[in-house]
């Protein structure tokens, strides 16, 4: 998938993407904001979106998102002043592929149903790997492909090529994420609704 096929495709998709995808991805971001609220200091949002889980910070959080869709972003700036979520320190266009942070900047990094849409998702995940801290988390939402040869297999496959415009790969493999040597595995679990997504937890190694 193009970078800028993903913007054109988010672009359509930021009016009603509150109500529409939004609303079916709420368990992941309740999931990946309660932990890092537990574990506290700064956090990066890869992938912010319109900012449906700014809110989900607690206050004493500081917070900073970045995305490639200019409206997207807009959309999360509205609910920012609107709902004067002061926890939110920044909000920037970035390429997630190169990260404009120094390595170790943050305690918290969350890619929330993000990585199936970005190009080249292994070079995204090795720059989240690099501005976490020694032993903080990158915690991943995504739906992943299911295994096999089953119903969902085959309409996940046969809906692969319109990625373009469907903004997301269909037929995205877990396996994808979990090749970065500076992270480790140490929690996994399915989601609602019905375990379509998946919640990922990985330390950055010291």
């Amino acid at each position: 998938m193009e970078l800028e096929a993903v913007a054109k495709s988010y672009a359509r998709w930021a009016p009603v993407y509150d109500h529409t995808f939004g609303a079916v991805t709420h368990a992941g971001r309740r999931r990946a904001t309660g932990f890092a609220n537990a574990v506290g200091g700064t956090v990066l949002e890869v992938g912010v979106g319109t900012g449906l889980a700014l809110p989900f910070y607690a206050p004493h959080m500081q917070v900073t998102g970045i995305d490639f869709s200019e409206e997207m972003l807009a959309k999360a700036q509205e609910k920012v002043a609107e709902r004067g979520l002061t926890h939110v320190k920044a909000l920037r266009q970035m390429d997630a592929r190169a990260l404009d942070f120094p390595a170790a900047s943050f305690d918290t990094v969350c890619a929330m149903h993000i990585l199936s849409v970005v190009p080249e998702p292994e070079r995204v995940m090795a720059e989240m790997a690099r501005v976490c801290r020694p032993g903080g988390h990158v915690l991943v939402v995504n739906h992943f492909a299911a295994e096999g040869s089953g119903l969902m297999a085959r309409i996940e496959r046969a809906a692969a090529p319109l990625s373009d415009l469907l903004g997301w790969h269909s037929d995205f493999e877990r396996a994808r994420v979990l090749g970065e040597a500076g992270l480790e595995l140490v929690e996994e679990d399915g989601l609602p609704p019905f375990g379509m997504m998946t919640y990922l937890r990985l330390r950055r190694r010291a």
